[in-house]
């Protein structure tokens, strides 16, 4: 089948954590067979800070950030079977999500894609007049990136035809364990934007705990933190380019996964990058949410803190062998269970499921 994506981007990462599961996900169904070309703005200075060129296993079509060249957009994807609108393109996102509706007129099946659903749905509840709500009951599937059985019943409850999540997952031809490099060789690091519903998470469970263990060394990686009070034992790297993410993740003792605060409420919201440092073999720290065990188990193959005290007592406990145990561990289960190759063959069952029953008229 021809796929139409409206996202943020699939070849910079660059203010952009969907692209490593864009690019998953995208990949894994061309190796299926399917066509994907991809439609992107140029925004955010993403195309000057991209960290791959066009890839061979889907066709990327950049437009410029302007209402003339996003019709035009619509308008060339009519050639796709289906129409997948992300969220946070970052560009008009009221206007194609609105718009790409139109498009069912002409027989095509349209998808919502949510890559960051707590958020979406916060702002529904909150708001009774946001008019995404009128938007849900006509797209003929929701798909999420996380969330897991609350997000699915809060879709619903707003009249989703069906919900279902794909969850991230592992590329293991871009994300696998490499030498060491003496640059990230640190005790704790962590990569992650700066975000208004992460920031706090991040001072409890990563800054803070810097700053009470003087004697250990750590790394911030991601955009936005450079005005950021920090402790002296922080190597604040910036923008960290994929191209050095396995690097960052086998190097450290240990890498450190912090929620935003939307996805910890719901639950079954792992970050693309627990799965990228899995395959990397690191020994994960996370924050908990809930539904940790329905991907790793808790103590054998991903470490939970449920505060920065935990985060300070695992992290002084942590040996270096056990550190590996973790990181094999994790790196077994998320290639026997967690890949873009399974999600993209249980994407392949849903969809063949749902053509076939919008053709039954059910």
């Amino acid at each position: 089948m021809k796929f139409a994506f409206f996202g943020s981007s699939l070849v910079s990462a660059y203010w952009n954590g969907a692209a490593t599961y864009y690019r998953g996900i995208i990949r894994a169904m061309n190796e299926r067979g399917h066509q994907v070309t991809f439609y992107e703005p140029d925004a955010y200075d993403r195309q000057k800070n991209r960290d791959m060129d066009d890839p061979d296993w889907a066709t990327i079509k950049v437009y410029t950030a302007t209402e003339e060249d996003l019709y035009k957009a619509l308008e060339d994807a009519q050639d796709a079977d289906i129409i997948v609108k992300t969220s946070g393109v970052g560009v008009f996102d009221e206007l194609l999500e609105k718009e790409v509706l139109n498009l069912k007129l002409n027989g095509k099946f349209v998808i919502f894609w949510d890559v960051d659903a707590p958020a979406t749905l916060d702002r529904v509840k909150e708001n009774a007049d946001d008019y995404f709500k009128e938007l849900i009951p006509q797209y003929d599937l929701i798909l999420t990136y996380g969330g897991g059985d609350p997000v699915v019943n809060t879709y619903k409850s707003f009249g989703a035809r069906n919900c279902i999540p794909i969850y991230n997952a592992l590329d293991p031809t871009t994300h696998h364990p490499v030498a060491k490099e003496e640059r990230f060789d640190v005790d704790l690091a962590f990569l992650g934007n700066r975000l208004p519903d992460r920031e706090k998470r991040v001072e409890a469970f990563f800054l803070n705990v810097a700053a009470q263990m003087p004697e250990q060394r750590f790394i911030l990686g991601g955009n936005g933190w450079q005005d950021k009070p920090m402790s002296s034992n922080i190597n604040y790297l910036g923008h960290v380019f994929t191209k050095d993410h396995n690097a960052l993740n086998c190097s450290p003792k240990a890498v450190l996964n912090i929620s935003r605060d939307s996805m910890a409420s719901y639950g079954f919201s792992p970050a693309t990058r627990v799965f990228e440092a899995a395959g990397a073999g690191a020994c994960i720290i996370t924050d908990y949410w809930l539904g940790i065990d329905f991907f790793f188990e808790p103590g054998k193959e991903i470490l939970v803190a449920k505060s920065g005290d935990e985060v300070k007592e695992i992290l002084s406990n942590l040996t270096e062998e056990q550190a590996r145990e973790v990181g094999q561990a994790a790196l077994t289960k998320v290639l026997e269970k967690h890949t873009y190759a399974h999600r993209a063959a249980e994407l392949d069952l849903i969809l063949k499921r749902e053509l076939t029953l919008e053709k039954a008229g059910v």
